[in-house]
C-alpha cells in the first residue's frame, strides 16, 4: 500500500479529533471508536444516559466529513413509515390521473443518528435492519437506494431505565461497535461548564468530504492482515460460542450465546483502520486486543450465573484476551490457551 495513502489518513484522522474536541470535552477513546467506525463503513450504537453530549458528538462528526445528517428521535408511538418514508397518492391535475409518489424519509442521509433507539417498540427498530445491511429501503414493493456513504449513529440509555425496549439480539449484531459513554472526570466535567455557561461557543470546521471519505474507506480494506491475526480473530469469537467445536471452556458457566461470523469480520476490519490510523501498515494482534470489546460486547449473552456472579461481557473478554494465546497452535491451527481453561 502507498505510504502516502497511509499518511493521508492519519492526518486526516488527527484533523478530524482536533475539530471534535473543539465541541466536545474528552471521551477520546468514545471519539477514537467512532471514527474507526466511519473509516470501516460501520455503524455504531452508543450506550450511556442523558446528557453526555452522545448526540452533539454524532451532529458534529458529520459536520467534519461535510455529510448530510438528519436525526430521529424514537419514540414509542414512531411508526416504520416515519423512518424510511412512504408512497404518497397524487392526482394530476390536467388528466386527472391518479399515481403514487414515494416521499423519502429521514433515513435519507449520510448520517442517521436513531436518537434513544431502544425507546422505541421492536416493529418500528427493525425499520432500520434492511438499510443498516443493503444501504437501501423496500417501500411498496420497490427498493430505493440510500445515499453513500452512509451510517447509523444509534444511542441508547441503559435498558434497566424505564420505559426501554432492548434491542433483540439480531439487530444488536448489525452494530459494528457498541460504545459506552461514561460521565465526564472531575476536571472534564468543569471544562463542559466553563464552555456551555458563557457566551461563545464553538462549531467544527469540515475536514474531509464525502469522496475523500470514500476513498478512505478503500484504503483501509487493502491493509494487509497475516493468517495469525486471522487466526487470532477466530479463536476469540469461536472461543465464545459455547456449542461449536473450539469453545473457551471457563465461558460454559456464564454464556448462554456467543459472537458470529460477522464479529470476526469486524474485527478484522476494525484492526485494519487501527493500523492504518497509528501510521502501520499491517494489521496486528495488538490492533484486535484494542478493539475487543466495542466489538464483542454487545454479541456475548450471558446467562442468570453470570448476571448473579457480576460476570459482564467485558470482564468476560478481558479474561479472554489474557488466556488465548496468539503464540500458541491447536487443533488447525488456532492459537491456543495460556494456562488452564
Amino acid at each position: 500500500m502507498a505510504h502516502a495513502s497511509l499518511e493521508r489518513l492519519r492526518d486526516a484522522h488527527a484533523r478530524m479529533k482536533v475539530q471534535l474536541q473543539r465541541v466536545i470535552v474528552g471521551q477520546d477513546q468514545v471519539i477514537d471508536q467512532l471514527l474507526l467506525g466511519i473509516v470501516t463503513r460501520g455503524h455504531c450504537l452508543l450506550v450511556g444516559v442523558p446528557g453526555l453530549a452522545k448526540t452533539l458528538l454524532i451532529s458534529s462528526l458529520a459536520k467534519t466529513l461535510d455529510l448530510s445528517f438528519n436525526r430521529i428521535q424514537f419514540t414509542p408511538d414512531l411508526m416504520p413509515g416515519d423512518i424510511t418514508g412512504t408512497d404518497l397518492l397524487q392526482i394530476d391535475p390536467a388528466t386527472n390521473e391518479r399515481h403514487f409518489r414515494f416521499a423519502p424519509g429521514p433515513v435519507f442521509a449520510n448520517v442517521v443518528l436513531a436518537d434513544e433507539i431502544n425507546r422505541t417498540p421492536p416493529k418500528t427498530q427493525a425499520a432500520l435492519l434492511e438499510s443498516m445491511m443493503e444501504s437501501q429501503v423496500t417501500v411498496g414493493g420497490r427498493r430505493h437506494p440510500l445515499p453513500n456513504p452512509f451510517f447509523v449513529l444509534a444511542t441508547q440509555n441503559p435498558i434497566e431505565q424505564e420505559g426501554t425496549y432492548p434491542l433483540p439480539e439480531a439487530q444488536l449484531d448489525r452494530f459494528m461497535f457498541m460504545v459506552k459513554v461514561d460521565y465526564p472526570t472531575l476536571d472534564e466535567e468543569r471544562e463542559i461548564l466553563r464552555r456551555t455557561t458563557g457566551g461563545v461557543t464553538q462549531e467544527p470546521e469540515r475536514v474531509l468530504g464525502p469522496e475523500e471519505l470514500l476513498e478512505i474507506q478503500r484504503v483501509v480494506r487493502q491493509i494487509p492482515v497475516a493468517d495469525h491475526v486471522l487466526d487470532y480473530v477466530l479463536a476469540l469469537t469461536r472461543g465464545t460460542r459455547v456449542g461449536s467445536d473450539a469453545p473457551l471452556a471457563f465461558l460454559r458457566e456464564w454464556v448462554t450465546w456467543g459472537a458470529g461470523p460477522r464479529a470476526s469480520q469486524f474485527l478484522v476490519l476494525a484492526a485494519k483502520a487501527r493500523a492504518a490510523l497509528v501510521g502501520r501498515d499491517h494489521a496486528s494482534v495488538e490492533d484486535v486486543q484494542a478493539i475487543a470489546k466495542p466489538v464483542l460486547r454487545h454479541r456475548i449473552v450471558t446467562n442468570y450465573t453470570a448476571q448473579k456472579e457480576g460476570m459482564t461481557a467485558d470482564v468476560i473478554i478481558e479474561r479472554m484476551l489474557k488466556e488465548v494465546d496468539p503464540s500458541g497452535a491447536v487443533g488447525a491451527g488456532l492459537p491456543g490457551v495460556r494456562g488452564a481453561r
